[in-house]
């Protein structure tokens, strides 16, 4: 109950980055604790909280104001706050103004620019030593509305300087307002706020002094301390003031962009249209009544809940790109809709798939659809910048990330403010296992043995406060939000870090919290890959190869991923995919929609991968309770491994609507354990009612627990086994263009260039090496040598070189080629010399590294003293094997020569170690050792046991699984090193082979310099 008569109007949560030390939410909670009848949360030039206040305050009951502090350069401080929407608009306005010339994270703002464009504000001036007589005058002068002065007792300063405060307001005619000007919610958040001081300041807690808070009074204070600080009149005008802001972030109103309709069309009319352009290209004569039934339940439910601006916006977009042969392919949710494909937004035809509706609208969850449009990684930029240019900086910017304090961030920072020793804090970061859940982080500080036990837990204790504190205002990876009129009046606008971005203050959770619009103009590689392929096909063939061209249902593609083939292929490239393979054996395109969907964390938590598997291959039977659940499982042999499948289950089973069918899922996707008991029942009454035995609904609702929370939709499975076949169809039929596409599209995927390269030569595709005379900037395809090309590695492969010189000198390269070093000598600085000699580029040249470097070392002009006499001719010897492979690796990361471990597997230390074309011969349980090179270590946020590794030989890749108990017992070995060799048992099922590692020995020291880096935990 708010029965303390004060309201406090200037807090400032963690969103005043560095310095505030309380969570939005913490504030709002601690003022409903004691009683206060409002709070403003007034963070410096930002509305970056205000979205989770809002959220932790309408359950609570405690009026939430909207303000933001500011800085002027005549170092006032003033505090505004939205009495209204307008005051909402002003302040929204104000503070993208006040952005908008400064670079990202600053701002800029005068005195002068407060003025009568926020009449609908509140205006407070807070009482500080810098304040004077002049800027008060002047504020009067230019607000029409009454100023006031902000009074804060945190008991550091004399009675006297708060009295002279009082005094100058009174000479102004100024009221004077109580304020604690709180930064933290509780006094034990001190120390913290010392730490955020610190490292604000460059400098350490030891060092700083006078600069940190004198005391821990800049907090949330209650009734008595409040009347025993401020004067009983000053206290009441808080909560008149606070009476006068009467604005919610509820009364925002968002409305989707109506600039894609034309002239005497209405949104309805226009979408129409397009979706019935859309039936006759994409079903023709094979469109049915039931379609037809479809799509115009599809298009009235969009008409009553006036999402048409919304599709045509996303329409209007992949036009765009479709214009500039941009690749792209809508995914997730718009699957669902007839309406999307007819507009081309997706390629997945629902009516194949047997996908739902309901998962992408419905009127009970009462808010926007969600479509997610992928487009080439390399030219996604070209769209970004479209949609900017079509509706402008003030209607278009992308949503923000919010970059937290993560535990080694937390660790570092704390640990610089504290002057901790450089070597521990490495130490606390990289010995200790901080993605192991099975003790807290206090204990595996104090367990480290790297601080003396106090200080630990005091150490720990800061950790455990900082980690989850926003450190900055980053971009989302895609989304934009996009307004019919001004962005600024619904949220401020700021500059990202990169060029020609700006962003909004809010994430995309304060956004779905807020019911606005967000479009996901997202990048994906594997599309860049395709369409450069497609390309290079088009070229060779000297025609057009689209998508369409690609045949369907082709048995060499699946036989090759029958086998686990799949290095490079999108999706299914992983080793637990690889893995999957051929045990699922998939045949057509349904079967790839389930291999998508089965590796994740949902199917494997709620048991469901064997059970689908053993059905599959005959072992166990498949039943069903009632034809209604034979139709929604009867594709996943009775097994649901699709979000769908839960909605249509709950649905068919157990009479849920689809939108409260909708809820369980969302209920069980976030845990919300709350609502957990009530959809239980829920389910289990209304499938008992049914006739249902309890057992099959209890093991139902135990199997959609166990995977909600990572539970795959359909919906995105069925638009990434689009990408799967393709991309397999290609590297099947056409390795060397879809490989040299693929090197051309990095960084991307799951493997390097190296690996990428290992592969396909093990297909039999001829790779050749970089030559100053034939290669190009990217990879190309070489035809002299085969009918479908050979791949010559670019010059873009090599370390250090500026693509813009090499396009110039690439250029203006003779037809047939560089005669002599010394042409070049003269047209490249030392630094690209170097690397490109490293990279043995003027082999054509030079014939060797050698004898390149001494021919370089003598193309510098003479001393004009003396004529020099010729020289006579050196031959150098060539550099050994084991050195030309190191300067390989060193200069583009790639070697074409032998593998660093055909070379090494005669020395002792790897003696009697299997291959992994060698394992193929072992037996089941068979102990053995192996040794690679670490290219890949894994461990799934879901599993906490096992961490897994791709360790790479002359042969191949071989698969390692290492448990929980042997990666602590010998985590140096497991995380450090470059060469492991590893003793263990040969576990085999099918043609899947994993080794079960037992001992990690670390061998990098055989590698000496060899550059070799390994892609870990991504």
């Amino acid at each position: 109950m708010n029965n303390t008569p004060f309201a406090e109007l200037n807090a400032q949560s963690n969103f005043s980055f560095l310095y505030g030390a309380s969570h939005p939410e913490e504030l709002v909670e601690q003022a409903q604790r004691y009683g206060y009848q409002a709070i403003a949360i007034a963070d410096e030039c930002s509305l970056s909280g205000v979205v989770r206040a809002h959220q932790a305050a309408e359950p609570l009951a405690i009026k939430l104001i909207v303000g933001s502090q500011f800085t002027t350069e005549e170092q006032c401080q003033i505090v505004l706050l939205a009495k209204n929407l307008k005051g909402y608009q002003q302040l929204c306005r104000f503070i993208t103004q006040a952005r908008k010339y400064s670079k990202k994270g600053s701002y800029k703002v005068k005195l002068e620019q407060f003025d009568q464009q926020l009449d609908q504000c509140l205006v407070l001036v807070k009482a500080s030593p810098t304040l004077t007589t002049k800027q008060l005058k002047q504020l009067q002068q230019q607000l029409p509305q009454p100023l006031y002065l902000l009074l804060h007792n945190d008991l550091s300063q004399p009675a006297k300087i708060l009295n002279a405060y009082r005094q100058l307001a009174k000479q102004q005619d100024i009221a004077c307002v109580a304020a604690i000007n709180p930064r933290m919610h509780l006094a034990n958040r001190k120390r913290l706020a010392d730490i955020l001081d610190a490292i604000r300041q460059h400098s350490t807690v030891q060092q700083a002094g006078f600069l940190l808070s004198s005391n821990a009074e800049r907090r949330l204070l209650q009734w008595p301390h409040l009347q025993q600080r401020y004067f009983s009149q000053e206290i009441a005008l808080s909560c008149e003031l606070a009476a006068q802001c009467s604005f919610s972030l509820n009364e925002i109103r968002y409305q989707y962009p109506k600039d894609n309709v034309p002239p005497g069309y209405t949104g309805q009319q226009y979408l129409r249209e397009l979706v019935e352009a859309g039936i006759q290209q994409r079903f023709g004569e094979q469109f049915t009544p039931t379609l037809r039934q479809q799509i115009e339940h599809e298009l009235r439910l969009i008409s009553e809940l006036n999402y048409e601006h919304y599709f045509l916006t996303i329409y209007d977009i992949v036009a765009y790109a479709r214009q500039q042969k941009i690749l792209c392919q809508g995914r997730g949710s718009a699957a669902n809709s007839v309406v999307c494909y007819c507009l081309n937004i997706t390629e997945v035809n629902p009516t194949q798939v047997g996908l739902l509706f309901e998962r992408f609208i419905s009127k009970e969850r009462n808010e926007p659809p969600d479509i997610d449009v992928d487009f080439e990684h390399q030219r996604r930029e070209e769209v970004i910048q479209y949609i900017y240019q079509k509706y402008g900086r003030d209607r278009a910017a992308l949503a923000a990330s919010i970059v937290t304090y993560r535990t080694r961030s937390a660790i570092n920072e704390i640990g610089k403010a504290l002057a901790i020793p450089a070597h521990i804090l490495h130490g606390l970061n990289h010995n200790i296992d901080w993605r192991d859940g099975s003790s807290s982080t206090s204990h595996k500080i104090v367990q480290a043995g790297l601080l003396p036990e106090a200080k630990a837990h005091s150490f720990a204790q800061l950790v455990e406060q900082l980690r989850g504190f926003p450190r900055h205002l980053s971009q989302h990876v895609g989304g934009f939000v996009i307004a019919q009129d001004k962005l600024c009046d619904l949220v401020p606008i700021e500059n990202a870090a990169m060029a020609d971005r700006t962003i909004i203050q809010w994430d995309k959770d304060d956004l779905e919290a807020l019911h606005l619009m967000k479009v996901d103009v997202l990048a994906l590689g594997m599309l860049s890959a395709i369409r450069r392929c497609l390309s290079s096909l088009s070229q060779r063939e000297q025609r057009t190869i689209s998508l369409s061209d690609i045949p369907q249902d082709d048995s060499a593609t699946y036989d090759m991923l029958c086998q686990g083939d799949s290095v490079g292929i999108f999706q299914v490239e992983s080793r637990a995919q690889m893995s999957m393979l051929p045990r699922l054996k998939p045949r057509n395109y349904y079967d790839l929609v389930i291999e998508v969907a089965i590796v994740r964390p949902g199917p494997i938590q709620g048991d469901m991968v064997h059970p689908y598997l053993r059905r599959r291959n005959g072992e166990e039977p498949v039943d069903y309770p009632s034809p209604e659940v034979e139709a929604v499982l009867a594709r996943t042999l009775g097994v649901p491994i699709f979000q769908e499948q839960v909605i249509k289950l709950a649905m068919v089973a157990a009479g849920f609507s689809g939108g409260e069918a909708d809820q369980l899922r969302r209920a069980m996707a976030t845990w919300k354990r709350g609502k957990l008991a009530y959809f239980r029942d829920k389910l289990i009454n209304g499938m008992q009612q049914r006739g249902y035995p309890s057992e099959f609904a209890e093991r139902l609702f135990s199997q959609i627990q166990g995977f909600g929370e990572y539970g795959f939709p359909e919906s995105h499975s069925a638009s990434f086994a689009l990408l799967v076949y393709i991309s397999s169809w290609l590297k099947c039929h056409e390795p060397a263009a879809f490989c040299c596409a693929l090197l051309n599209s990095q960084p991307m995927g799951f493997y390097s260039p190296s690996q990428l390269i290992q592969d396909i030569q093990r297909h039999g595709v001829n790779i050749l090496p970089i030559d100053i005379n034939q290669s190009d900037w990217e990879h190309s395809l070489d035809y002299s040598q085969a009918p479908k090309g050979a791949i010559r590695l670019g010059l873009k492969q090599v370390k250090g070189l500026n693509k813009q010189k090499f396009t110039r000198l690439l250029a203006g390269r003779p037809k047939q080629g560089f005669s002599q070093l010394s042409e070049l000598t003269q047209q490249l600085d030392k630094t690209s010399l170097e690397s490109l000699a490293t990279a043995d580029a003027f082999a054509c040249l030079a014939g060797h590294r050698h004898q390149t470097r001494w021919q370089m070392s003598g193309t510098e002009a003479p001393l004009p003293l003396f004529d020099m006499p010729e020289e006579a001719a050196v031959n150098l010897s060539a550099p050994s094997e084991v050195e030309d492979i190191r300067q390989d690796y060193l200069a583009t990361r790639v070697s074409l020569r032998r593998h660093p471990l055909h070379l090494l597997r005669e020395h002792q230390a790897l003696k009697n170690c299997y291959s992994q074309a060698q394992l193929h011969q072992c037996k089941h349980g068979q102990l053995v050792k192996v040794a690679g090179l670490v290219v890949g270590r894994q461990r799934p946020g879901s599993s906490a046991d096992v961490t897994f590794l791709t360790l790479e030989d002359e042969t191949g890749n071989s698969n390692v699984i290492v448990w929980s108990a042997t990666a602590k017992a010998q985590r140096q070995a497991l995380i450090s090193s470059r060469l492991l060799k590893v003793h263990g048992r040969l576990e085999r099922c099918d043609e899947v082979i994993h080794i079960i590692a037992g001992k990690l020995e670390d061998c990098s020291w055989l590698l000496a310099d060899l550059s070799v880096r390994s892609r870990d935990f991504r």
